[in-house]
């Protein structure tokens, strides 16, 4: 019986930032990306890379959806809006999530509402993650 290897994509993130200025952040993959700090700046801030991760993984999603349902050659287009609101008592965090798709095809709405579903409740990393209790561990570096 030949043994089954599943190979994964080395992921992470670190982000620098000295006593002024902006924070830095470079993925293990290359990419980099200067944080604002101002709602009026533009650019991405922490929210927004939250709210994009979310977006971004949902519409990858719903096209992995779409091709488990044997539709993927119907899909025109994936978007995914999301929002959020902040809780109004400690600790900071987003209380909730707006997600709003839209998908479009050459299927019915329910085909729709099976795509979306499958994609934010059993595929999307990041939505599983969110919903989940994810351990944290932190250490201080030398």
């Amino acid at each position: 019986m030949a043994e089954l290897k599943v190979r994964t994509r080395e992921t992470g993130a670190t982000a620098v930032v000295g006593r002024t200025g902006f924070p830095h952040v470079t993925s293990v993959t290359g990419g980099e990306l200067d944080i604002v700090t101002s709602p009026s700046q533009p650019g991405y801030g922490p929210l927004d890379l939250l709210y994009a991760s979310l977006a971004s993984c949902l519409v990858l999603s719903a096209r992995i959806a779409a091709s488990r349902f044997g539709v993927l050659d119907r899909l025109t287009e994936v978007s995914a809006k999301v929002t959020g609101e902040k809780a109004h008592d400690e600790p900071s965090r987003v209380a909730r999530f707006d997600i709003e798709f839209s998908i479009s095809g050459d299927f019915d709405d329910t085909v729709r509402h099976a795509i979306a579903e499958a994609a934010e409740n059993e595929i999307c990393t990041v939505s599983n993650t969110l919903r989940g209790n994810p351990t944290f561990t932190s250490r201080l570096s030398e």
